[in-house]
């Protein structure tokens, strides 16, 4: 060491006897070295400084740096003073020095510059306060503290896993977790559900759709299927995991370098992690922790702890590689997984279940001559969508059609019954009866025995045709009864008039004659049947949102029943708090060629899964086409054939039709719950047929994307393509 000042030269004789006096003056442990660069000897120590350290002014007469060897471990505290001394300035410092016995204690050690004549430094003076109670105290308050941080750290992370759960049916929703864990927690962490077959996932499928759908990354195996139930004759943690069986069933350490007996779940696992894990090739020791539910392991959670590679031993870590915190968070995260997969998968099946119990008592509403018939039905329940709203429409006669609507108390699959009951009753009385007044009293009769435990409300109208023939307009006539339901409207020439008449209590309280009120329908005659789902709000009363009903009705621009249901939906039902039913009927006007289209340019139908949907489907097209005065609705209706027969042939559940003016051309829309996209191909090798998206392709820009519980097939038909010259007219696949 070297300063910039000379110090005079200092004797041994002084130094002692300004050791003494400060020694004494103190009556703390005191070292006086001399300022003699760069050895700094030590002249002096106290009997305190004997005491404490063992050390007599013989053992430590020479260079500083000797006795800093013998009695303090290097520090931050330590360079701090060969700092302060090379600044020549004062200082404290906290040191760990060793005591006498060789046992290790705490000082708090101030150093200060003796100066002499000319201001310089003839010595250094050290006096230590042995701090080592107040040292662990702190210490133990730091560790306490730290404890406290890294639980609270460990609890918040946990609440973020608890809060990712929570979207587990999120297609990446198990990715989120893993990408958390890597980190906050482990150096890399994955899952691997067991559903049809052990594969590595970024979410929970609740539709199940084969693994090769799934995308694998190079050199990875295909799924593992394990042989639940079998005793395997060769050793395999990674199945008894799977299975739950053995001593520490919900975690193992596994060594991925090991070799496994072919065609087992240790073997598989351990090459998929080395083609799956950056670096897979060098690893070592992984933790897989398995992710129970209720009845059998759902999957499993695996983890490369941090630092763990060729030159760690994972086991040395702990039970599954990791240190107990690691180990507890991870099996916090495997419950939470796996009791979320599995509501995911329970409340997806009994959505299905509420799905296919919904979708079978909506009507499969049949075409209806004469008429230009409108429905649409919407609930409003997330999970079950299921709903006690519900309409009909029914050919009862070749020239008489009945229309229903009614609402049912409540949202769960009892109301679901109840008004499939009410359904089945009325549209059998109806064929029966006819007269709505007394198919109400019929049915009112019939409720009461049948105990049904929700009441009910409903509109019953049949609609009667009349003349038509030598090319005139056909004229109808309606007649209906209110059974404490809301009144239809009829809209006529921009006029509304609420059909308020045949009223009477709701269904099952009715104890006598039910009326019937009756109406004269002229062409253009538009009614509009609803439930309240459509104009009922918090913010606003009842009567409120019906006199909105009536402005729009009346304002409504298209001229197709479509399109005015479509107007009152983008007016009304943009945010509905209750499920929504609506029946738009529309007398045909023969003599209007006015093709006035209006001004929503959308429309929407639900059709039955069945081939006579084709024929709808293309009607509504050309229909719609005239409405909005676009070309090509030869195209057009050849494209949503194809569309709709190929939803009817190779989808299943309800098939949803729509149509947008895009203003570059129409837009067709397909959607049914089949989720496996379309695929054009050159036909179908000794059949007849398989040419449906190559038409599609000639006629239309089109593709596809995934919906709730299915698929979406779009068509973009071109303004002035060509009318399909290659493609006979009708083809499907």
């Amino acid at each position: 060491m070297v300063v910039n000042s000379a110090p005079r030269e200092p004797t041994e004789e002084a130094g002692e006897a300004l050791g003494r006096s400060l020694g004494q003056a103190l009556g703390v442990p005191v070292l006086v070295a001399a300022a003699e660069p760069p050895l700094w000897p030590v002249v002096w120590v106290n009997p305190a400084f004997t005491e404490v350290t063992g050390l007599t002014t013989a053992d430590v007469a020479g260079p500083a740096a000797r006795v800093v060897s013998l009695t303090a471990e290097d520090s931050a505290g330590l360079r701090q003073l060969r700092e302060a001394v090379l600044a020549v300035r004062p200082t404290s410092a906290l040191l760990r020095l060793r005591r006498a016995g060789g046992d290790w204690f705490w000082a708090r050690t101030v150093v200060s510059p003796v100066l002499g004549e000319g201001g310089d430094p003839t010595h250094w003076v050290a006096a230590l306060v042995d701090v080592t109670a107040e040292a662990d105290r702190d210490a133990a308050v730091a560790a306490e503290v730290e404890v406290v941080r890294q639980e609270s750290e460990d609890l918040a992370l946990i609440g973020t896993v608890s809060d990712l759960v929570m979207d587990l049916d999120d297609p990446y929703g198990l990715r989120a977790i893993a990408e958390l864990l890597s980190a906050r927690v482990v150096a890399w962490a994955g899952f691997y559900v067991d559903d049809d077959g052990l594969h590595a996932a970024d979410g929970v499928d609740t539709t199940r759709v084969p693994w090769v759908q799934r995308r694998q990354p190079t050199g990875a195996p295909g799924p593992f299927v394990p042989r639940r139930g079998e005793r395997s004759a060769v050793p395999d943690a990674v199945q008894r995991l799977l299975d739950g069986e053995g001593e520490g069933a919900a975690a193992i350490d596994f060594d991925v370098s090991a070799a496994y007996p072919p065609r087992t779940a240790s073997a598989w696992l351990a090459a998929d992690l080395q083609a799956r894990v950056p670096g897979g090739a060098e690893l070592e020791h992984v933790a897989v922790l398995a992710l129970p539910g209720r009845n059998r392991v759902l999957g499993l959670l695996a983890a490369v702890p941090r630092g763990a590679g060729p030159e760690q031993d994972g086991a040395a870590s702990g039970r599954a590689g990791v240190d107990e915190r690691t180990r507890t968070i991870l099996s916090l995260t495997g419950r939470r997984v796996g009791l979320a997969m599995e509501n995911v998968r329970l409340y997806a099946r009994e959505h299905r279940v509420a799905e296919t119990l919904q979708r079978a008592m909506l009507p499969e509403q049949a075409e209806v001559d004469g008429l230009d018939v409108w429905s649409y039905y919407a609930p409003n329940v997330v999970y079950a969508q299921v709903g006690g709203d519900w309409y009909d429409v029914v050919q009862i006669a070749p020239d008489v059609v009945g229309v229903v609507i009614g609402d049912v108390v409540g949202h769960d699959v009892e109301a679901a019954a109840a008004m499939g009951q009410l359904r089945s009753v009325v549209r059998a009385y109806a064929f029966e009866v006819t007269e709505p007044g007394p198919v109400l009293e019929r049915v009112d009769t019939l409720v009461g025995g049948m105990r049904i435990p929700r009441s009910a409300g409903l509109v019953l109208t049949t609609l009667t045709r009349s003349g038509g023939a030598d090319g005139d307009c056909p004229s109808w006539s309606l007649a209906y009864s209110r059974a404490g339901h809301l009144p239809a409207l009829l809209v006529r020439d921009r006029e509304v008039v609420l059909l308020d008449g045949g009223g009477g209590p709701l269904i099952g309280f009715g104890h006598g004659p039910r009326g019937t009120a009756r109406a004269d329908l002229l062409p253009g005659d538009v009614l509009v049947f609803y439930t309240d789902g459509l104009i009922e709000r918090r913010d606003r009363a009842l009567l409120d949102g019906l006199a909105a009903l009536r402005e729009v009705a009346a304002g409504a621009t298209a001229v197709d029943a479509a399109g005015i249901g479509e107007e009152l939906l983008a007016r009304l039902a943009d945010s509905p708090e209750d499920d929504v039913a609506v029946v738009v009927v529309r007398i045909p006007d023969l003599t209007d060629t006015s093709g006035h289209g209006g001004n929503v340019r959308s429309r929407r139908w639900q059709l039955p899964s069945e081939p006579a949907s084709i024929g709808r489907a293309r009607h509504a097209v050309l229909r719609t086409c005239h409405a909005w005065e676009l070309g090509d609705a030869a195209n057009a209706e050849l494209v949503v054939s194809e569309l709709v027969a190929n939803a009817v042939l190779h989808g299943w559940g309800r098939v949803t039709l729509r149509l947008h003016d895009t203003g570059e051309g129409l837009r067709i829309e397909v959607e049914d719950s089949n989720p496996t996209p379309p695929v054009a191909t050159e036909g179908h090798p000794g059949r007849i047929g398989g040419f449906g998206m190559r038409i599609v392709e000639r006629l239309a820009d089109w593709g596809w994307r995934p919906s709730g519980s299915g698929k979406v097939v779009w068509a973009r038909v071109r303004p002035s393509g060509p009318a399909g010259a290659d493609a006979p007219a009708g083809a499907t696949v």
